[in-house]
Formats: C-alpha cells, sequence, structure tokens
C-alpha cells in the first residue's frame, strides 16, 4: 500500500513539474482552430473529435492543458510519434493552444466496453487497483468517472480500448515517450489487466 501510494505522489510530482514548465497562454481561441481542425486533424480525429478507428485516440472533452503539452512534445520528438511529429510541426504555439482550446469543448460520444465479460476485473484495478503487485487504483489520479484531473491528468473516459492498451503497453516499454511513474505501473499489469481496464475505461462517461 506504501508503495502504491508513493507511486501516486511521483505521478503527481511530475505532472506539477510539466505544468510548470509549459504554461498555457490563458486567451486560446477555438474559433481560429477550426480551419486547422478541419484539413489536418479531422481525417484521424474528427471534426468533433471523437475518432472512428481505435488507433487514433478520441480528443473531444479532453483537458485543453493536457492537449497543449501534447501537441508541444510531439512537436519537440520528446512523444515519438511519425504522423504528429509532421503534423504538429506545422502549428505554431498559438495553433497549438487554439486546437487544444477547440478539442476540449467538443462533446466526446459515450461509448460501451466491446468485451462485458472483461468488466470485474477492469473494475477491481481501475477502482483498487492490484495490492498485491502494487499497482495503484487508476481513479486515484484519472478520477471515479475518467474525467481526470483538469492540468494534471488526462480525461480518459470514452476513449478506444484498444488505444487504452496500445499507450499501457508503450509505457511499459518506454517505447515513445517518457513517464517514469506511469512506465512503472505498466510493468507491474498483466496483459490480461490491461485489456480489462482498458474496455472498462472505455464505458466511463
Amino acid at each position: 500500500m506504501k508503495r502504491m501510494m508513493l507511486l501516486a505522489m511521483a505521478a503527481a510530482t511530475l505532472a506539477g513539474n510539466a505544468l510548470a514548465a509549459a504554461p498555457v497562454a490563458a486567451k486560446a481561441d477555438p474559433v481560429k482552430a477550426k480551419q486547422i481542425v478541419e484539413t489536418v486533424c479531422a481525417a484521424c480525429h474528427g471534426t468533433d473529435g471523437n475518432s472512428v478507428a481505435a488507433a487514433n485516440p478520441t480528443l473531444a472533452g479532453q483537458n485543453s492543458h493536457y492537449l497543449y503539452t501534447q501537441l508541444k512534445a510531439f512537436k519537440a520528438g520528446v512523444r515519438k510519434d511519425p504522423t504528429m511529429l509532421g503534423m504538429a510541426s506545422m502549428l505554431s504555439e498559438d495553433d497549438m493552444r487554439n486546437v487544444a482550446a477547440y478539442y476540449s469543448e467538443q462533446k466526446p460520444k459515450d461509448r460501451e466496453a466491446s468485451d462485458k465479460t472483461q468488466m470485474p476485473l477492469g473494475a477491481k484495478i481501475y477502482r483498487v487497483g492490484n495490492a498485491g503487485t502494487q499497482v495503484p487504483a487508476c481513479m486515484s489520479c484519472h478520477g471515479p468517472a475518467g474525467k481526470g484531473l483538469p492540468d494534471q491528468y488526462p480525461r480518459l473516459g470514452s476513449q478506444h480500448a484498444g488505444y487504452i492498451v496500445k499507450q499501457l503497453n508503450d509505457f511499459k516499454a518506454g517505447a515513445n515517450r517518457k513517464n517514469s511513474p506511469m512506465q512503472d505501473i505498466a510493468n507491474r499489469m498483466s496483459d490480461a489487466e490491461m485489456k480489462a481496464v482498458a474496455e472498462y475505461i472505455s464505458g466511463l462517461r
């Protein structure tokens, strides 16, 4: 239990440091983002931020600071994705703030878990974690309804289960971004736990 609390505290510290390092300007203009969204972002993420393919994350309702910091990370090559590097490289600081604000104002569509047999295990991992392997409850950072904590932790609710599984595996492998707390947590999760919690998360709202 002590280990799980330390992981949660480390995640909070990391998020706080990121927030201090990259503040979002107060005057983002989502209206100015509409043309960029329609010509650059919509093909993968949808004009309303609700992507159709599980490979592409749903952005609707995501907090604007998180979206902005991820765009900056893609542009700087800190978070590695060739497609997103190309897309983000075309955006100015104001563009990134505006796009982040635009998607944060969109409404995420309700989603249902595709495999409801995963719900009991998924609910357990999300709500209480796994004390035996020192996996903390996901809701301790992302909230009981998966809405996250603005400016600190991303929204997860209504996300594609396949995308959640990929991100957990990427954290585990340290593949495309550096996040020590999430890498530690993912390394303690089994494949079955990842799949189950991803299914549970997709139905949160």
